[in-house]
């Protein structure tokens, strides 16, 4: 199998796995969207709601542990400048795994932003309301 459809089919199943085990955790209304024929610099979303500044927490613990299973890389995620400890926001955390960009926001934030309005040509594969 090339490469190129090898890494494409295992991000597919990461991301759709990753949206699942948000879900299995009380992730809110759990989206997973391909946005491979859209961009360059990522391949999928996955948008989350979460709860509370606990429920977020945790839920950054899952996905950490998600990305040490798959031996992963979080390239980046959202911080303070000025300090690697502190969280950026408590309602909006976003982890980039390359190919995956993971969004935890509050129902508030993610009702502003509308990130699936925003990329709504990007087909959703997984959703927490259809399982």
């Amino acid at each position: 199998m090339d490469d190129t459809l090898q890494n494409n089919d295992e991000l597919l199943h990461n991301a759709c796995e990753l949206g699942k085990l948000l879900v299995d955790h009380r992730g809110l209304d759990v989206v997973v969207m391909d946005l491979r024929t859209l961009h360059f610099w990522t391949d999928f979303f996955v948008i989350v709601t979460v709860t509370s500044t606990t429920h977020l927490n945790g839920l950054e613990r899952h996905i950490k542990d998600f990305v040490n299973e798959k031996e992963l890389e979080i390239l980046y995620r959202s911080r303070r400048p000025e300090s690697n400890a502190e969280p950026l926001s408590d309602e909006w955390r976003l982890f980039d795994l390359g190919g995956i960009v993971v969004h935890l926001m509050t129902a508030a934030i993610r009702s502003f932003y509308e990130l699936e309005n925003l990329w709504s040509a990007a087909p959703v594969i997984y959703s927490s309301k259809s399982s």
